[in-house]
């Protein structure tokens, strides 16, 4: 950027903001370290006494909290239309990998239905676009070649025209492109759910990143959760799975989290609040990209160019002498101080929203989807993970109900004794296929029998907590996990200590940390004094490879029992056609 002193009069089509006049060299001379965790050189400073569009955001947050309740009402009739197309394109799916891969057998079988349904989901739009990302950081929990398929949904999705992305950039920016940047790539180098993402360069000479919202993601979305809001009570209580996750607030969430992903103002808010947190909490290892003070719209956002490594790529960051373990360390500790102490985090972590910088530190984007806890919310997570590292049962339990995983009238100690909560864990890998399917159906037919519900906060922590439980499998597969838990608890434990204890009561400075309950929840017997994600891994591998074979003889055998039964029944219409015709020729 020139260091000349100039001022340059912008219009911005924003909300009324007519023409302003600002100082570009003014922004540089105020120190924004203090206010956000960003790269110590930037394009600019980010003052938010100089943010234009910032304090905006406090009403739109207000107005799109109003409007969701509407978006997600139960009409009469169901959105015909909609319904219509989604099971046209599923049922295809479903038809075509029925006929073709499904008689092969598996791993084709896996792969040919994980692709049909990834290709469904990219025409029917960006919320079941939103959901395959979703799915796409269950690495462990959804089948790999699954996962695998619908990472292609993270930043893969095929592009809009430019020619349209060209109308929404100089609608919003009341510019033309050719006004606003000296150069603009019409290649889109992320195109994804809800945005495309481009590089270009601003007339004053910085390199920047350009997200722009797809035309028409507004309309699907409203039409997609009206058609979800209308199906899913009717899920409640039919499939044990969907129960616990339950379906009305999935409904909600998607309209909480895309709603607000479909203002690019709110999202940008929410890089600010996350980049103070990091600065509160000294977590420089992870940076934030700035937003532009000026080019930030409802459907446009300009903002600082970040480059790094894959965050998969962990051989490259090895080959840069990056401390891969570190790297996953330094992401699960701020994504911990942030839910437990702040009641704010970065609610869609997954390969595509994070990059690894040259220097080791993490370039953390996208924030469309925002974690936010009330006090009372943030409190209660606070003491489920406290009682999970002192194995404190009946504190985690009451915890997840304070959370709204349990109805508020819940008897904590009947829980924890009909779930057998108390009782010595079961090694998984020890029983058979039959004994862990009957201990699974037998655990959530309990849990629905106390109203047990997933929450919609939780689903966002558990979701990102599942990703970073998968890193470890590239980033840090040999580090002794228990290891890990200590150096997390002392960690806390040392740094806020104090501010836990007046919280809670509970000072985990004079708590010892217990394992055993992490033994617990790993199927693993007291005398385990180590275990790598490796050795996990190859654990939940033997429990998947015995419950797919299983799973294969029942569906020999039903096929026998078919077959046989069909033998049967042409032998015995045989045998009655044969003693026919002989009782005929008898009486001749």
């Amino acid at each position: 950027m020139s260091n000349s002193r100039r001022k340059v009069a912008i219009f911005m089509h924003m909300d009324g903001l007519g023409r302003v006049d600002v100082d570009l060299n003014s922004a540089n001379t105020f120190d924004d370290s203090k206010v956000g965790s960003f790269t110590e050189v930037g394009p600019w400073t980010v003052d938010p006494s100089k943010i234009l569009w910032l304090p905006q955001v406090d009403s739109l947050r207000q107005r799109n909290a109003a409007s969701i309740p509407k978006l997600i009402k139960r009409q009469l009739l169901p959105p015909g239309a909609r319904v219509v197309k989604v099971g046209w394109h599923l049922g295809k799916a479903l038809l075509q990998w029925r006929l073709i891969e499904r008689p092969q057998g598996n791993p084709a079988s896996r792969e040919g239905l994980s692709r049909r349904l990834k290709v469904a989901f990219e025409v029917l739009g960006p919320t079941y676009v939103k959901l395959g990302q979703i799915i796409s950081s269950g690495e462990g929990i959804f089948p790999v070649e699954l996962v695998t398929e619908f990472k292609e949904l993270r930043d893969k999705v095929t592009p809009e025209p430019f020619d349209r992305v060209r109308r929404t950039i100089e609608h919003d920016l009341g510019a033309t492109i050719e006004d606003v940047f000296s150069s603009f790539n019409p290649v889109a180098i992320a195109s994804a759910s809800i945005a495309q993402v481009y590089l270009a360069t601003l007339r004053t000479g910085e390199e920047v990143v350009v997200k722009v919202q797809r035309s028409t993601v507004a309309e699907f979305v409203k039409r997609d959760l009206a058609a979800m809001a209308w199906f899913s009570p009717a899920l409640v209580g039919r499939i044990p799975v969907a129960a616990l996750a339950n379906p009305p607030a999935l409904v909600d969430l998607f309209a909480e989290t895309i709603v607000e992903e479909l203002d690019f103002r709110l999202e940008a808010a929410n890089m600010l609040d996350i980049a103070r947190i990091l600065a509160e909490t000294d977590q420089r290892s992870i940076v934030v990209p700035r937003p532009h003070p000026r080019y930030v719209t409802k459907r446009v956002m300009v903002m600082q160019r970040l480059q790094g490594f894959s965050w998969d790529d962990a051989q490259g960051m090895r080959d840069a002498g990056i401390d891969t373990s570190k790297v996953l360390r330094a992401a699960l500790v701020a994504f911990m101080e942030g839910a437990i102490l702040y009641g704010v985090f970065h609610g869609d972590l997954h390969g595509g929203n994070l990059m690894v910088q040259r220097d080791g530190k993490v370039a953390l984007l996208d924030y469309g989807i925002t974690g936010r806890l009330s006090e009372f919310k943030r409190l209660a997570f606070l003491r489920l993970l406290m009682g999970g590292t002192i194995n404190d049962i009946k504190m985690q339990t009451s915890a997840l109900r304070d959370l709204g995983a349990l109805p508020q009238d819940t008897d904590i100690e009947a829980v924890i004794r009909d779930l057998g909560l108390d009782k010595p864990a079961k090694d998984p890998t020890t029983m058979t296929p039959d004994e862990l399917t009957k201990e699974i159906r037998e655990l959530t037919k309990a849990l629905l029998g106390y109203g047990a519900r997933l929450p919609k906060e939780l689903m966002l922590f558990i979701k990102n907590m599942i990703f970073l439980d998968a890193s470890l499998s590239r980033l840090a597969p040999d580090v002794d996990l228990f290891a890990e838990i200590m150096y997390l608890a002392t960690y806390f434990s040392n740094k806020h200590g104090a501010r836990i204890a007046a919280e809670i009561g509970i000072d985990p400075r004079e708590r010892a940390v217990d394992l055993d309950g992490v033994r617990g929840s790993l199927g693993l017997d007291a005398e385990t004094e180590a275990i790598t994600y490796r050795e996990l891994r190859e654990r939940r591998e033997t429990i998947r490879t015995r419950m797919e074979e299983n799973a294969r003889r029942n569906s020999k055998r039903a096929e026998n029992k078919t077959a046989l039964s069909k033998i049967t029944k042409t032998t015995s219409k045989a045998l009655r056609g044969a003693t026919s015709v002989a009782q005929k020729l008898a009486k001749r």
